[in-house]
């Protein structure tokens, strides 16, 4: 707290007089209307270059590995002005680039960055602030070896704090030290996808120095990332990301890459010590208890990549232990809040105010706001106190024999049956009214007035099987026709060719970004709710324990979490399937699965609790469209 009050003495010294004398001495940090402002030259700004010294040997060299940062910041700058600062780690730098637009950095002759991707430096240097690039362990011109989220990944970004904080070393290129006397030693992590996983990744460590983060798109456990109770989305992923990320010659780190194709535990799906080391919850490097920074979270609830349930569980966590947090919740794919139609000027003034807030100490008001904004529709925010919405009720809705789903038990021993068959998502929700053998499909009548679900559906099911066990699906589908965001096509959104400008611009950086609109679609149905479950691992995600054959057993699992606005006149469906190749690798199990539906249902909270059991049950009779236009997701897309 000491390194921070030289900075915030300049702000109250700015505020209380302007004299000639001042003006003179050059610009200082400055505050108008609760925001800094942009009184230094971005054109001038030093740029240079730094390599950290991290407390890990990824490559096993027989040497510690070297961070590489490259550093803008205030000429101004420097033990008689401390600037706070925010950093972007990122894997991406030489290969996939950042933003929408893909940018990579330049440099100059002297290997100084002359292009830093986004508008970060742009935008926040003339404000009185340093932003760090950071080439994370691995990629780029760092030394090591990327492990996905493990210790390399994690303690190389811990390092840089501890660098500004004066408990790490650094040198130049020309190997001289580098010491961080510019920086009041408070940082920001900011980022999307795997950037901003390691800024969960980095605040669960608890190191000091790190005073607010901001995760977009993030992942909080690298579990949730490539599993869902058991069920694997993708086989080997750990070596194919780690490859992908790392430009050195392949057979540098292969060894690293083998050795997490062993560890991972493809075989069984369960969680192991491989993924404790990269769970940020509540894992081997840290969790959220040790959590001493203020988050703000950004996600989307359509997001497939990294699955919404990584925000949910981390927000949750969060709340648990009174984390100081804000939180948007788009509708989009894996989007960045910057590419949110409507709201670039909010998002940037934003930012602005929670990075004023934590790093210069600028009482702006920001945390008295309410906590949550949340998109309803493709142009259709609302704010409220938090997320979920914390007037939402959870509604049990329970299948019946008749393909009815409604608020009363089943009666007598009514049981629904199906074979877990290999199945896309658009088949699953084809033609709900006629039975078919890869699924048990049930809906509501039309719904009396719009209801909205906010948070995350849980499936209860009693089931049996005639094998071992089954890979089970569960989807909560909206049967109507309406518009809604298209996140399937271009994640959501479509590039303009029209810019705006976030910021100040040099010949080789400029502050400009493209325009985009939101992709909308008009479609009979919208699945809302996903989730997956082995059934071997209903009771541990560590231990499997297969199912005795042809005896009952209770499955309970949580579907990703949604917001979402059921129309009046819709249907809600449930629908219960086997393995679902739309995203996960696995292989149906051929078992047949019999559901006591007297003892299933699934609950739903929602917003002003509908009286559901008003709702006609006539769905017996309804009949979907034979053929859907429910397109799946655009393939190619990973984590980016």
């Amino acid at each position: 707290m000491s390194q921070l009050r030289p900075a915030l003495f300049a702000v109250a010294l700015t505020l209380a007089i302007a004299t000639p004398a001042q003006a003179a001495a050059g610009p200082t940090i400055t505050v108008k209307d609760g925001r800094t402002q942009p009184v230094f030259s971005y054109a001038d700004a030093v740029r240079e270059h730094v390599y950290v010294e991290s407390t890990v040997d990824s490559d096993l060299d027989g040497a510690l590995d070297r961070v590489r940062v490259d550093i803008i910041r205030p000429k101004e700058s420097g033990p008689g002005l401390k600037v706070p600062v925010i950093i972007d780690e990122s894997p991406y730098y030489d290969n996939s680039g950042r933003g929408n637009e893909g940018e990579r950095k330049q440099y100059d002759a002297s290997g100084n960055v002359t292009k830093f991707p986004l508008f970060y430096d742009n935008y926040f240097v003339p404000r009185g602030y340093a932003v760090l690039n950071v080439d994370m362990l691995g990629t780029t011109r760092s030394d090591g070896c990327p492990d996905m989220g493990g210790k390399a990944d994690v303690l190389g970004g811990k390092a840089v704090i501890d660098w500004l904080n004066g408990r790490a070393k650094a040198v130049r290129a020309d190997g001289t030290p580098a010491v961080a006397d510019w920086t009041t030693g408070a940082a920001a992590m900011i980022g999307k996808s795997y950037d901003g996983t390691l800024a969960n990744a980095v605040a669960a460590t608890g190191v000091e120095g790190l005073k607010t983060i901001v995760p977009i798109s993030a992942i909080s456990s690298w579990y949730k990332y490539q599993r869902s109770n058991g069920v694997v989305y993708n086989y080997d992923y750990a070596s194919w990301l780690t490859n992908y990320v790392d430009t050195d010659p392949e057979a540098k780190c292969q060894a690293v890459r083998d050795r997490m194709d062993a560890e991972d535990g493809d075989d069984t799906g369960n969680y192991n010590a491989f993924w404790n080391e990269r769970d940020y919850l509540k894992g081997l490097l840290g969790d959220a208890s040790k959590v001493k920074a203020s988050v703000f979270v950004v996600h989307t609830v359509n997001d497939l990549n990294v699955r919404p349930d990584n925000f949910s569980a981390w927000w949750q966590a969060l709340a648990q232990r009174n984390v100081p947090r804000k939180i948007w919740v788009g509708q989009y794919q894996h989007v960045d809040p910057f590419d949110f139609e409507g709201r670039r000027d909010l998002w940037v003034d934003t930012l602005h105010r929670w990075f004023d807030y934590w790093l210069h100490g600028v009482r702006n008001g920001i945390t008295d706001e309410p906590r949550a904004d949340v998109q309803l529709g493709p142009a259709q925010w609302t704010t409220q106190r938090d997320w979920p919405a914390p007037y939402a009720l959870k509604a049990v809705l329970r299948p019946a024999a008749d393909g009815s789903l409604g608020l009363l038990k089943a009666r007598g021993t009514s049981t629904a049956t199906f074979t877990d068959l290999a199945l896309s998502e658009t088949e699953m929700v084809a033609d709900v009214g006629t039975a078919k053998p890869g699924r048990a499909a049930f809906t509501t009548g039309a719904l009396p007035l719009d209801l909205r679900l906010s948070g995350t559906p849980t499936a209860d099911l009693r089931v049996k099987l005639d094998k071992p066990t089954a890979n089970l699906t569960a989807l909560l589908v909206d049967f109507g026709e309406d518009t809604r965001v298209d996140w399937r096509r271009g994640q959501g959104v479509t590039t303009l060719t029209e810019e705006d400008c976030h910021g100040e611009s040099t010949a080789a950086d400029d502050a400009c970004y493209k325009k985009v609109t939101t992709n909308v679609a008009t479609r009979p149905l919208e699945i809302v709710a996903r989730g997956w479950i082995d059934v071997q691992n209903r009771d541990s995600l560590s231990q499997a324990q297969p199912l005795p054959v042809g005896t009952y057993g209770t499955v309970r699992w949580q579907t990703l979490p949604q917001d979402y606005t059921f129309r009046k006149g819709h249907r809600i469906g449930l629908v219960l399937a086997g393995t679902d190749t739309t995203y996960t690798s696995e292989e149906g199990t051929g078992a047949t699965v019999t559901v006591d539906l007297t003892r299933s249902s699934v609950s739903v909270p929602f917003v002003l609790g509908t009286p559901l059991a008003d709702v006609p049950k006539d769905s017996a009779t309804f009949r979907g469209p034979r053929q859907l236009d429910l397109p799946e997701p655009e393939p190619g897309f990973r984590f980016f």
